[in-house]
């Protein structure tokens, strides 16, 4: 099994790699939308603001989804894979009513060509104050 990080993402919130090789998987940890080199700042993520007690003033939720699209291609790629290979992304939402339909048009938009299997879960929060998270598996091409 190799590890893998990169430093085109946001570091990982906990002591965890960005992913993991077994054999020809590699297994995503989860991925948020901060912006890469951050270290777990709220200013780092696009398009949100938040209070002094850390709950949303704005947010940008489209922003925060290209942000995260494009935090899982960085790692896919610095894990010797790409984004076309993809198999399986779980999704957590912190709200689903207000976020699903956006985030259904504009995942329909990154996957034209591989559709990989997809679950979509409402979770009542996530580690660091944003609105979604992903977690992927995809293949490596020897």
């Amino acid at each position: 099994m190799s590890s893998f990080q990169s430093e085109n993402a946001p570091k990982p919130v906990g002591s965890y790699p960005h992913a993991k090789r077994v054999n020809d998987l590699l297994f995503l940890s989860g991925v948020g939308p901060r912006q890469a080199g951050s270290d777990n700042n709220d200013s780092e993520v696009p398009g949100l603001e938040v209070n002094a007690n850390g709950h949303f003033v704005t947010l940008d939720f489209e922003a925060q989804v290209h942000s995260v699209f494009a935090n899982v291609k960085a790692i896919l790629e610095a894990s010797g894979s790409k984004w076309e290979n993809l198999v399986d992304i779980t999704v957590f939402l912190v709200d689903m009513k207000r976020d699903f339909l956006t985030f259904n048009r504009i995942y329909a938009e990154y996957f034209t060509d591989n559709q990989p299997c997809r679950t979509t879960i409402e979770i009542n929060a996530l580690p660091t104050p944003i609105a979604i998270e992903l977690k992927c598996i995809a293949t490596i091409d020897d």
